[in-house]
This record gives structure tokens, sequence and C-alpha cells, in this order.
């Protein structure tokens, strides 16, 4: 059963994503004994150990906004036999359960080689390449999110959420003064390593929820952040570059960009600060170094 209603999310308290799981698994006739929480960040994603099947739900409303669109995603990527994770077929999606609309996957072996940055550039010009998007896709507002899980959250001072409105106001008008220099089209939105899943066949592709209509300058910007806050091993951002053939870092407009990733990446928790408390060591460090202006300050990432 596939939903558009607007029933009010049961998420209180630290248990309910394993609640939700059990109750969509039921109405599936899946089995969720022994399922493994693999990922619980923007939303609780369970390997079931019974089946080949991955199970999405969303932790904040901002993400239960954006399944239908995750789903229409999927399914456009698959129609064009992009290297892309793919949705179990037998399953209306999403499905309602408890206010969460909640996805079932098919399981990617993950034996494969590790992604590389050449695997994300690659994918990512065969990805600008495609032709029309689903109706679906909507146009690129990276800080109407931002302020919605800036909203939606009641884990921060109030010191601390006017710093996070103000650095909103500011860095949307810096961005509507962009000069963008690649052709606006069909974006994935949050495109780096860890949205690619090493398939024996090859990486794929996986992570939908910030699929947009807009400025192909911006795929290249996580990984160019990443590489100058996170202590990465490999040079990816290098790689990425080399692959697709553009270095973002030589484009002046950069720094409007990575003030917006930071921003994302310092407010992507906030909605499931209460249900996962293990975040908060780290996004007190990423606020307050990222408030202070301190640029040379590493990240970790969230476990």
């Amino acid at each position: 059963m596939s939903s558009s209603g607007n029933e009010r999310p049961d998420s209180v308290g630290a248990g309910w994503p394993e609640k939700i799981l059990r109750e969509a698994c039921d109405k599936v006739g899946l089995n969720p004994a022994g399922a493994r929480l693999i990922k619980f960040t923007n939303n609780a994603v369970f390997d079931l150990a019974s089946e080949s099947v991955v199970v999405r739900i969303p932790g904040s409303q901002v993400v239960r906004d954006r399944v239908d669109k995750v789903v229409a995603v999927a399914r456009w990527l698959e129609g064009h036999q992009m290297p892309s994770v793919r949705l179990l077929t037998d399953i209306a999606q999403p499905l309602l359960v408890g206010g969460h609309k909640v996805t079932f996957w098919c399981r990617v072996p993950a034996t494969g080689l590790a992604p590389t940055g050449y695997d994300l550039g690659r994918i990512l010009r065969r990805y600008h390449s495609l032709p029309e998007p689903p109706p679906a896709l909507p146009v690129w507002s990276p800080t109407t999110a931002i302020k919605q899980r800036i909203e939606e959250t009641h884990n921060i001072s109030p010191s601390e959420r006017a710093f996070l409105e103000d650095k909103c106001h500011e860095t949307e008008a810096n961005l509507n003064r962009l000069d963008y220099f690649l052709p606006r089209g069909p974006i994935h939105g949050d495109s780096f390593i860890g949205n690619l899943i090493p398939d024996p066949q090859g990486p794929v592709i996986c992570d939908f929820d910030s699929a947009a209509v807009g400025p192909r300058e911006w795929d290249l910007t996580p990984v160019a952040v990443g590489k100058l806050r996170f202590s990465y091993s490999q040079d990816t951002h290098k790689q990425l570059a080399e692959a697709y053939g553009v270095n973002i870092l030589d484009w002046p407009g950069f720094s409007v960009l990575r003030t917006l990733r930071e921003l994302q990446l310092v407010t992507s928790v906030l909605p499931v600060l209460h249900s996962n408390p293990s975040l908060a060591e780290q996004w007190r460090h990423r606020f307050k170094t990222f408030r202070d202006g301190d640029d040379a300050a590493t990240w970790s990432p969230y476990r």
C-alpha cells in the first residue's frame, strides 16, 4: 500500500525505528528478525537478515516529504540502466506505517572494489547526460530543507538557532549572485563516495533524497568540501576532477557552495539528535568550528 496521507509520524522515543520496521515488514510479509541498523542519520536504514532487502525509514519530516520523489528518481534511473540502487518491484511503494513512508530496496552485495573518485566522476557525467527528468524532480532549493530542519529541532539553544537562521539567509543571498558555468539539469544533490556501494559489477549510486534540477557545480562540491574538512587517506577530489573534467576548486564561486555544504553537514542530523544521541559530540564540534569560522578544523563522519 502506498500513501499520500498526512498522518503524523510516530517518532517519539529512541526505539521508534525498530517499531516501524516491525510493522512495515509485517504488512508486506517480510521477516524483521535479526535486522541490522546500518545507518541512522537522515534515515534509519535496516539490512534484513532473512532477505536480500534493505528497509529505509525517514527520520524527520524533511526526509519524509522527499520519499515520493526518491521513488520516482529510482525508477527513472533504472529506466536508463544507470548503475543505481533498485527498489523491490513486488511491493507498492512507499508504504505508510505510523506516519512514515517506508521504502524497500534490493540489497547490493557490497563485495566489489572500494569506490573511488574516478567511479563517482564517471557516474556523475553519465547522470548529468540523462534526458528529461521525472516530473517529481523539483527545482534545486537547498536552504529550504535546512530551514525546516532548524525549525523542527528542539535540541539547540536560542543563540545557536539564531546563528543558523542568519547563516541561511546570508547563504541564500550569496547563491542568488553566483554566475554558474555549467548547464543546469538533473543533479544527484548529495554526491560523495559514501553514496556509492561497491557492487561486484561496479559501484552503484544511492540516496536520492536531494535529487533536483539545478547547477551541476553543486554535484562536484561535496567531494571538494570533503577534501578540505575530512582527513581521508585518498585524494578523492583529484580523482573526481580528472574523471569529470572539471576542478570545482578553481571556480571563484566555490566558497559560496562550500559554505552551503558545510551548513548542510552541520544541520543534517538536527531532527534526530534526540533519537540518536551518539551524534551529539560530533555535531557540537562541527557547529562550534563552523560558527567560529575555523576553516582548518577537521570533522569526522557521523557514526
